[in-house]
């Protein structure tokens, strides 16, 4: 555990400075170690993207479960003795950093999925569903994955854990279509939902697009030259420093600065994520009635612009709060609020690139890890020169600086209007 590496001192108040050495042994063990570069290095470079647009979002999606459940199923089988004991930090290494470079194209092909599933109004709360479920998978992996390690030790628990999520795999393969009426494989049709299909004719347009670029290739610069793309990264960029510092710093803040005790601090720091999680897809809903009553332009923008600036203005009442119970519930409350803004990203990010919508969303996705990995390096840094309370406060700024952005994002100026292909 990170937490048990740091050697740091007890703090009493919220402005106490961070341990030198504290910072220098985390960037030792955790920022620098090798497999800490290799799983962040597979956010800085994604062409899942190129692969969703070319092959479609059900291709890229069963490549990336079955790679998964594969090189998951390998790691507990490096455990059952088949490679030499020399060999097996080596053979952890590769297959941590390929599992890694597989599971890229989530996000950005789950948003093209829905984007050509589901009508302009509905594509948010979309989002914001499958981004939750992620994010709540994430939190109760742990325990689960845990209880079975307990069962079956961690081998056997690796090689389950792969083989159940082939077979998921495998059987949401056999149904899943990348639009409603495509024909699958066997020739059956899905059939059509005519609502559906109303809803989704700018994004089916934009398919003729993606058949053409599937033969002729793709071209990143329209999308790179892109204004609202480039804003909308930098927004996501500060979301994800806000998000990566509440993952890496928040159980350090509450039991080592505010010395609340490593049970409880434990509890208390997964309480920001739960609650990201479950306010993802209220989020999205909020999006699509505001983009009904508002129009496309401010309606989209809507929520990002007042939940990522009210989030920010949380994270500071909570940085100024006194009693513990209140910091754990301004923090909370600032995750949780975040969490609105989530559908807005992956929806307006996929209908901007049209055609390319994948790696419009991969741009999007790699731009925002990339830069939001700054925070576990950036906050024990502040930290030691200026106090936690500086620290923190930063990201506030950061969130602030986010929420900007959407004040010239225009969801509207589709990148295929540059193209030969017009998305009505």
């Amino acid at each position: 555990m990170l937490h048990k590496s740091l050697q740091s001192r007890q703090h009493g108040e919220c402005g106490g400075r961070a341990d030198h050495e504290t910072i220098r042994h985390l960037h030792r063990t955790n920022g620098r170690g090798l497999f800490g570069l290799l799983d962040r290095l597979h956010h800085l470079h994604d062409p899942g993207g190129l692969f969703i647009d070319r092959y479609g979002p059900r291709v890229a999606l069963a490549v990336m479960g079955i790679g998964t459940a594969l090189f998951c199923a390998f790691t507990g089988m490096v455990g059952w003795g088949i490679i030499a004991a020399s060999g097996i930090w080596v053979s952890l290494l590769i297959v941590r950093s390929l599992m890694g470079f597989l599971t890229t194209p989530l996000h950005p092909a789950s948003a093209r999925a829905a984007a050509s599933w589901f009508p302009t109004g509905q594509r948010a709360l979309a989002n914001g569903l499958i981004t939750g479920a992620a994010l709540l998978a994430y939190a109760v992996v742990h325990p689960l994955f845990g209880a079975l390690i307990d069962r079956v030790d961690w081998p056997n628990a690796f090689v389950i854990a792969g083989g159940s999520t082939l077979l998921v795999t495998l059987i949401w393969f056999a149904y899943a279509t990348d639009r409603p009426g495509q024909y699958r494989p066997n020739g059956s049709s899905s059939g059509k939902s005519p609502d559906r299909n109303r809803g989704g004719t700018d994004i089916r347009k934009s398919n003729t697009g993606e058949r053409k670029g599937a033969r002729t290739g793709f071209v990143l610069g329209p999308l790179l030259r892109d204004h609202n793309l480039i804003l909308l990264t930098l927004s996501y960029a500060a979301v994800g420093y806000f998000q990566y510092l509440f993952f890496y710093w928040m159980h350090y803040y509450f039991d080592e600065v505010m010395g609340m005790g490593r049970t409880e601090s434990r509890f208390y720091a997964g309480l920001p994520n739960l609650a990201m999680a479950l306010c993802m897809p209220f989020g999205g809903w909020l999006t699509d009635r505001a983009q009904r009553g508002f129009g496309d332009a401010l309606g989209r923008t809507l929520v990002p612009r007042i939940g990522m600036t009210a989030s920010a203005c949380l994270l500071l009442f909570g940085i100024f709060a006194r009693h513990p119970l209140w910091i754990v519930f301004w923090f909370t409350l600032s995750l949780g609020i975040l969490g609105l803004c989530e559908g807005s990203f992956w929806t307006t990010a996929v209908e901007l690139g049209g055609s390319r919508g994948g790696t419009a969303a991969a741009v999007m996705n790699t731009g925002g890890n990339g830069i939001g990995l700054l925070a576990p390096m950036v906050t024990p840094w502040v930290s030691a020169k200026l106090g936690w309370a500086w620290g923190i406060s930063l990201g506030a700024l950061v969130g602030l600086a986010g929420a900007v952005c959407w004040f010239w994002i225009d969801p509207r100026e589709r990148n295929d209007q540059n193209t030969s292909d017009q998305i009505a």
